[in-house]
């Protein structure tokens, strides 16, 4: 093992006037801490091509994680989808993207564009070697893994994207190469890239897609680990070492909450002091600046819209620019959270707030207590690794 990470991001666009998308991504870890990445494009759209890519991409990633061969995938797909009339093949087309325990990649292409390799900011080319099974054509590549290194993988929907429902010739595979290329020089995560590409073909099809559309991609990065500490211990006999633990662990540290800032404070012999940054949102209460301490913030309603952002940001990511340029505790939150942290480890007091008791208030320990579930569900859903430590 060594000490890279793959941040892996993906979004899909339907084909107009068509309620399911005919592509699916399935990501799989395995416990030796590979990653499977499968984008499967079925045939045609709608829901036979919805049926055909996500049964493609579950056989192929649920086999290649217990370690069968592609030789075995691809047999098993053949056999076990059903073949299409109009067509007459069993299968949709396939990009299998294999990062070995983070130290190599490998690439199984079938009829997809060809997977965009980004090294240095620079698109970078990588031999392919031909298997035949039957009468189709899969390629093969392997590639030593390095920091920064970025893969693109996609459906036949993102180039030549085009409103006029023909090819348009100025955006093939070499014009989103450099698109993205672009973009990966300002440190943008996977999931922005992948949701910038493809909003970017939504405009091509103006907004109204002749084909599903996807885009996966897969970021190679150094780990950062993040601390939070989120509400008091339930015994205050606990806080020194609840506070021992937080601050041993290396990386940046995140309070939410009065309370667990003041004892903060008093363990660091420190003075709180409330902050204002004129971009901060009405609806998130103000932060604050603690010496030893990179962010304090107010507890739940703070974190409740970071819970917010963050399912969004496994969606659509439509509110990206509302955090992404937030100054208010929510937003910073999700900017160390979501882009910059890989490893996160939250510390949460179970003591219950007296303030929280009253019945006009929307807020019980029961809130605290899922947002910390539901929060750290979606970090995971992200490729983060999440450890919660109860106090």
């Amino acid at each position: 093992m060594n000490d890279l990470c793959a941040d892996i991001g993906y979004k899909s666009i339907n084909h107009a006037g068509e309620e399911l998308c005919g592509d699916h991504v399935d990501v799989v870890s395995k416990d030796d801490g590979s990653t499977v990445i499968v984008l499967a494009d079925g045939l045609g759209s709608g829901v036979q091509a919805s049926i055909l890519s996500t049964l493609t991409s579950k056989i192929i990633s649920t086999m290649m994680a217990e370690g069968l061969s592609i030789e075995e995938c691809v047999s098993t797909i053949a056999a076990t989808l059903p073949v299409t009339g109009k067509h007459g093949v069993a299968y949709s087309t396939f990009t299998i993207i294999n990062l070995i325990r983070n130290h190599t990649a490998e690439l199984i292409q079938y009829d997809n564009p060809e997977v965009i390799f980004i090294r240095d900011g620079d698109v970078t080319d990588y031999p392919m070697t031909e298997l035949h099974f039957e009468d189709k054509t899969i390629y093969r590549s392997t590639i030593r893994l390095q920091e920064g290194d970025i893969f693109v993988a996609m459906s036949d929907g993102c180039p030549h994207a085009n409103a006029d429902k023909a090819y348009n010739n100025n955006w093939k595979r070499e014009d989103i190469a450099k698109f993205v290329a672009d973009m990966s020089l300002t440190g943008y995560t996977a999931k922005v890239l992948c949701t910038m590409l493809v909003d970017e073909c939504d405009k091509l099809y103006g907004y109204k897609p002749l084909d599903d559309a996807t885009a996966a991609v897969v970021r190679i990065r150094k780990r950062v680990p993040m601390n939070i500490l989120f509400g008091p211990p339930s015994d205050p006999d606990d806080c020194n070492r609840m506070m021992n633990l937080f601050f041993s662990k290396g990386g940046k540290h995140i309070i939410c909450g009065g309370t667990t800032a003041s004892i903060a404070s008093k363990y660091l012999r420190k003075p709180l002091r409330a902050k204002t940054h004129p971009g901060m949102k009405s609806d998130v209460p103000p932060i604050s600046e603690l010496e030893g301490v990179d962010l304090v913030t107010e507890g739940v309603i703070t974190m409740s819209k970071v819970l917010t952002y963050a399912q969004d940001y496994l969606q659509n990511n439509e509110t990206y620019e509302d955090w992404n340029y937030g100054h208010d505790g929510a937003s910073r939150i999700c900017q160390l959270l979501f882009e910059e942290a890989t490893d996160i480890n939250f510390y949460v007091g179970r003591a219950m707030n007296p303030a929280h008791q009253n019945p006009d208030l929307p807020i019980n320990f029961n809130i605290k207590m899922n947002i910390v579930e539901q929060l750290s569900k979606c970090l995971e859903d992200m490729g983060k690794r999440i450890r919660v430590s109860y106090f």
